[in-house]
């Protein structure tokens, strides 16, 4: 009966793709690309739970890999643990630009709805529409706790950040996050059925 087959280190296998890549080698790359993108993917689809902009992503982090083997140190991680870190750095990326642009649109949003006391007012229907909304987003934001009501217009009319809030207000950041989430989803419930 036969022995065991000898099967290579996989992390020795590894950086010897990643040193392969380095030089230019693109068979290299498609070794480490099939034997590590699919674990990669995984994490990825479990971190921003959207397939498409997943696979997304796994392609930016292997292309960052692509441009940046020569820099890869092997005592820094093994050449998955690399991989999943350019990864999970990328998704962190996405994940914050799409909570900063979601922040943009509800701010928007609520200025939309609040026109400033120096600001031209539309004209005609546009105009009894834009004073409804007023009244509208004024009377949701009455209702809420008077902490949350700060905290979100110092967030979206003066434009703070969660960390100049929490410094003016003297509060713990983590209150005034929770204040924010807390009020938004309440404005959202009052507001949603209008719109």
């Amino acid at each position: 009966m036969p022995g065991p087959a000898l099967v290579p280190d996989d992390d020795t296998h590894d950086r010897r793709l990643v040193v392969r890549v380095a030089a230019g080698d693109r068979d290299a790359f498609a070794a480490l690309f099939d034997r590590h993108s699919p674990i990669v993917l995984g994490v990825l689809v479990c971190m921003l739970r959207d397939r498409a902009e997943a696979e997304e992503v796994l392609q930016e982090a292997f292309l960052q890999a692509w441009q940046d083997a020569a820099v890869y140190r092997p005592e820094g991680a093994s050449p998955r643990g690399w991989l999943l870190m350019l990864a999970r750095s990328r998704a962190i990326d996405r994940l914050r630009s799409g909570r900063a642009r979601r922040l943009r649109e509800e701010r928007s949003a609520l200025e939309d709805g609040v026109l400033s006391a120096g600001a031209e007012p539309p004209a005609g229907p546009a105009r009894v529409e834009a004073a409804e909304r007023r009244r509208t987003v004024g009377s949701a934001l009455a209702e809420l706790p008077a902490e949350q009501r700060r905290c979100i217009e110092l967030a979206y009319f003066e434009g703070l950040s969660h960390t100049q809030i929490a410094a003016r207000l003297e509060a713990p950041l983590g209150t005034v996050k929770s204040r924010v989430l807390l009020g938004m989803r309440k404005l959202r419930a009052v507001l949603e059925p209008a719109v």
